[in-house]
């Protein structure tokens, strides 16, 4: 099974192809069939309101998408001023008037007419005559018919608010002959709260459900819903806790007599969930109940081994098949990841024909009872083809969905059909009827092409076989492999590592683990004589001829100056092409230089990984760079003369780097200034000598020479000496904003020296604004992410939350839940969220200005006695303008402000005079403009976490107190480093220009 996770598309699509093939006869009967199912779809679907209401807001206009983004957020937002700015938002721009009486359906046409006069009342501006008509009561009419309508869409997909209201539904006449699987809508658990919430929704539901067992209704069970940490780094936590409780849904549904079946999950969970169904499904206690069921994903290049895994099983498995509802998310994680391929297929028809050959294997298994869950009418004809007159299988299908598809097939040919039908609350279920719309709307979907009438109907039912044996099954040629994401003229992406393979987590964990070798002298001149002998360094002897500090600095220097001609005459092409060995170098040597960042640095596993990778990504974006733009450029001018710019070398740049990225940011700021013909004297922080040391000599090993690249270790001092020397021609550092301050004094002081740039990156106070219509679980997630990881440690970290006062206590209170499952501990566990900080200053100081707020502290964590490790902390402070001081560790600080106060609260935020990142969630897409057109800032992430920038995506560097710019990792960032030379030549002395003698005017 393993082998087929990252497998290539056609090899795995190659025996599913043969499976899943139609001889002639049998696909001549398909056909008949599927036709005659698209008739009844087709009915239905000018019948129902909310098929019509799909047909007529597709998915793929500005409409349809306005009101999905308005679904998905409208009832959680408690404030009207909120509400309002969204509901103006999503209507205020798409044209609603152009489908106004267009649609057969009564309501469609009325909801139309409804978001026509919103339209206006939003969109036209106080002068307007309907506006002044009802000024007084326009919001609120347009905010309780927005509301009516968003409830009547839930009401549409969720079956009901409770179990008990659900299955009265199912009683109703529509829904005679069906049975239904009810799912609690447990979507994922942030907190042990949360997941206890949903355990205790699912006992609720199995007793309910329990109690009228001969109605064959059932229970679907989500695990993520049950342990806010289901992930495979938690394995030894997570599995045996959700195996404890599954096993006792399962007991009390074994009890009642009725069936119980556990959802799938996204792709890298999917050996966690086979060990927990696994474990229950060889239960003693459970021979006999033939009730315990799984789903299983096609579009996962291993559905077809779990298949045969669950018929293996000691017992009678109920097995779902779906073709999946993570596919968007799974295909950006395996690209953000870097890993070798992808987990699923790529191509809709893929998929199709992986459900096809994992159903036909379904209905020959001795010990699986399938059940299909699909709205495509192609497939369900097949598999009617496939069973012959066994009616031993169920179809499924969405609640809301497929109205038409299975009716007649349930009431007059003896099939049965489940429903899936989700349960709860409205306001808490539109995201998730979002998801289900795209899923089930999205172009390529069967249910997108019944609702185009421009589709034949032998394109609708064209055979998924066909279609990916005419492309040799290859991927879908716009989703190219993680490794090519930056495509034919872009640099080649560093590869990753899968974590969620238990195989080579265990292999990493071994790697990072080992104990490193013995430090000696560094090829090159490095001297690490100065570095402290606790962090596991063995110290060469110092040298003795050394009296100062300045001695060793001054003498590196004459060796890169006297280096800079040859090297700066070298090719840029030579140049740029040992910043790719040295990429690949880093990558060939990745294990041990992240043992060395988890062992000097104190790297988590994940943390260690992204540093290798970005030094990777740094060597090839910036030697891509140097192959488009470092060679002369030949310009305009009149004829007789030839103007050329030359872009060349400075001479000899210092780079000083933190120990907060000891291996990206060195060679980062380090090889931008080899590949543009300077010479280095490289300078790491003192914390971190041993990974700076092996950089440089993996450097020396891809070809730059030995005087072209020299390091010098050591503290402030140090630093000093190397920025004070006059031969420096530029300085490139990354640290404090008092330490840039004083380099550019230093920069400044000799009035003999020439002006010389100094590119500094610095931290800064970071904030993200939070307003009501964001998703607080997305919300937390990404304000763990960016608070915590790296122990707060890095300088784009979020320092300062903003939440909407509307909805504070509820985002704090979920904030504070999340908290409690980061596990503090060391760096090579994989486990570990929160690693140590990186020495006993930073601990002090950290630890003394938690002790200093202690009054404000509204959430913080235990953390071992032992080791240098700082509990992440929430600190509630009063106003924005309490906070004026970065804290460089896991200390979140958290105010309110207030809505329709967005602009006046990014304006304090710009008044600290940082501006490095910055962060919004809000689901009014001109929230987003504004904080983009006001944002004093060098980063702005909106919707999503504000840590790990990626190079050539997004460029990162901050501007005032937070950075001089360019932005490392961007387009601008090598000229920096260069003189620009243009040479003028006229060409009239030498006989000027002579291709104006080949043109043909007729003569002279």
């Amino acid at each position: 099974m393993a082998k087929l996770y990252r497998a290539s598309e056609p090899d795995v699509l190659k025996p599913l192809l043969d499976r899943a093939a139609l001889d002639s006869d049998s696909r001549e009967r398909v056909m008949g069939h599927a036709l005659g199912l698209l008739a009844d779809l087709r009915a239905a679907q000018s019948k129902g309101w909310v098929n019509q209401f799909l047909q007529e807001y597709r998915l793929n206009s500005s409409e349809g998408v306005a009101l999905l983004s308005l679904a998905e957020a409208f009832l959680r937002v408690p404030d009207p001023e909120t509400a309002d700015l969204l509901i103006a938002d999503k209507l205020g721009d798409a044209d609603w008037r152009a489908h106004a009486g267009k649609s057969n359906s009564k309501l469609v046409n009325s909801v139309t007419w409804g978001l026509v006069v919103g339209r206006v009342l939003v969109g036209e501006g106080s002068t307007g005559p309907l506006r002044r008509l009802i000024s007084r009561a326009g919001e609120p009419f347009v905010r309780q018919a927005v509301g009516a309508a968003m409830k009547m869409m839930g009401e549409i997909f969720v079956m009901g608010r409770t179990i008990d209201e659900a299955m009265k539904r199912m009683r109703r006449p529509e829904n005679k002959g069906f049975t239904a699987s009810f799912d609690m809508l447990g979507e994922a658990a942030r907190t042990h709260a949360d997941a206890q919430r949903y355990f205790q929704a699912y006992v609720g539901a199995v007793d309910a459900v329990g109690r009228d067992p001969a109605a064959g209704h059932s229970i679907s069970v989500k695990l993520s819903a049950l342990h806010p940490r289901y992930e495979v780094a938690r394995w030894s936590e997570c599995v045996p806790a959700l195996t404890e409780m599954l096993e006792a849904l399962a007991v009390q549904a074994a009890s009642k007599g009725i069936a119980l079946t556990v959802d799938a999950e996204e792709s890298e969970r999917l050996e966690m969930s086979l060990d927990i169904i696994g474990a229950v499904a060889g239960l003693p206690s459970l021979k006999g109940w033939d009730g315990f069921g799984m789903a299983v994903q096609a579009y996962g290049k291993r559905a077809r081994p779990v298949i045969e895994w669950a018929n293996g099983l000691d017992r009678v498995m109920n097995v779902r098949l779906v073709k999946g509802a993570y596919w968007d998310s799974e295909i950006k994680r395996t690209q953000v990841e870097g890993l070798a391929d992808y987990p699923l297929f790529t191509r809709k028809a893929a998929t199709d024909v992986s459900y096809l050959a994992v159903a036909k294997d379904m209905l020959a298994a001795e010990n699986i009872r399938p059940a299909f869950a699909s709205h495509n009418a192609l497939t369900v004809a097949t598999i009617m083809e496939w069973a012959g007159n066994s009616r031993d299988f169920e179809f499924q299908r969405l609640h809301g969905m497929g109205d038409g598809l299975y009716e007649r097939l349930v009431q007059e040919n003896g099939y049965h059909c489940r429903v899936y039908a989700p349960v709860g609350g409205h306001r808490d279920l539109l995201a998730y009827l979002v998801r289900r719309l795209l899923e089930n709307g999205a172009n390529s979907s069967f249910v997108h092409q019944l609702a185009d009438e421009r589709l034949t109907e032998a394109e609708i039912l064209a055979d998924p076989v066909a279609k990916i044996a005419a492309v040799g099954g290859k991927r879908h040629p716009s989703i190219p492999l993680p490794v090519d994401l930056f495509g034919a003229g872009g640099h080649r992406n560093s590869a990753g590592l899968d974590l969620s393979d238990v195989g080579t987590l265990e292999a990493t964990v071994a790697a990072v683990s080992a104990p490193l070798p013995l430090a000696g002298g560094v090829r090159g001149g490095a001297d690490l004589s100065s570095t402290g002998s606790d962090r596991g360094l063995v110290i060469p002897s110092p040298d003795p001829s050394r009296e100062r500090e300045g001695s060793f600095v001054a003498a590196a220097i004459t060796r890169a100056h006297a280096a800079f001609p040859g090297w700066s005459t070298t090719p840029v092409d030579d140049r740029a092409a040992c910043l790719e060995r040295l990429a690949d170098l880093i990558e060939k040597h990745r294990d041990e230089l992240m043992a060395i960042c988890v062992q000097e640095a104190f790297k988590t596993i994940g943390d260690a990984i992204g540093e290798v990778r970005e030094a990777a990504d740094f060597c090839r974006y910036y030697a891509q760079q140097a192959w488009l733009n470092l060679h002369p450029i030949e310009l305009p001018g009149p004829t007789g003369e030839r103007n050329t710019l030359h872009i060349e070398g400075r001479g000899v740049w210092a780079t000083i780097a933190p120990w907060n990225f000891p291996l990206a940011i060195f060679l980062g700021q380090t090889v931008a200034a080899l590949v543009t013909g300077n010479t280095v004297v490289a300078k790491p922080a003192p914390q971190t000598p041993r990974i700076a040391a092996r950089a440089v000599e993996l450097a020396h090993e891809a070809g730059v020479p030995v005087d072209a690249l020299v390091l010098v270790i050591g503290g402030p001092e140090v630093g000093a000496a190397l920025t004070a020397d006059v031969r420096i021609q530029g300085v490139a550092f990354t640290g404090s904003t008092a330490t840039s301050r004083k380099i550019a004094r230093s920069l400044l002081d000799d009035e003999t020296r020439p002006i010389v740039p100094l590119i500094a990156e610095t931290g800064g106070i970071n904030a993200m604004i939070v307003d009501s219509t964001a998703l607080p679980e997305q919300v937390v997630a990404d304000v763990i992410a960016s608070s915590f990881r790296s122990a707060g440690q890095r300088c784009s970290a979020l320092r300062l939350l903003l939440v909407q006062e509307d909805i504070a206590d509820g985002v704090i209170e979920m904030l504070s839940g999340a908290m409690e499952t980061l596990r503090i501990g060391r760096s090579g566990d994989p486990a570990t969220d929160v690693g140590p900080v990186i020495d006993q200053a930073a601990y002090d100081r950290l630890m003394a200005y938690r002790e200093s707020v202690k009054a404000k502290i509204v959430k913080t964590l235990e953390a071992p006695a032992e080791g240098l490790f700082v509990p992440p902390t929430l600190v509630r402070i009063g106003a924005i303008e309490d906070l004026n001081q970065e804290w460089f560790g896991p200390i979140l600080h958290v105010a309110t402000w207030e809505a329709g106060k967005l602009s006046e609260t990014i304006a304090r935020v710009n008044a600290k005079g940082y501006g490095l990142t910055m962060g919004l969630h809000s689901r009014i897409a001109r929230a987003a403009e504004v904080i983009e057109a006001e944002a004093a800032v060098g980063n702005l992430y909106i919707n999503r976490s504000m840590i790990g920038a990626v190079v050539g995506s997004q460029p990162f560097g901050g501007e005032g107190l937070s950075g001089t710019g360019p932005k490392a990792g961007g387009p601008r960032y090598l000229y920096r480093f260069c003189a620009e030379r243009a040479v003028s030549v006229d060409t009239t002395s030498a006989g000027g220009n002579a291709t104006l003698l080949s043109l043909d005017e007729g003569g002279i």
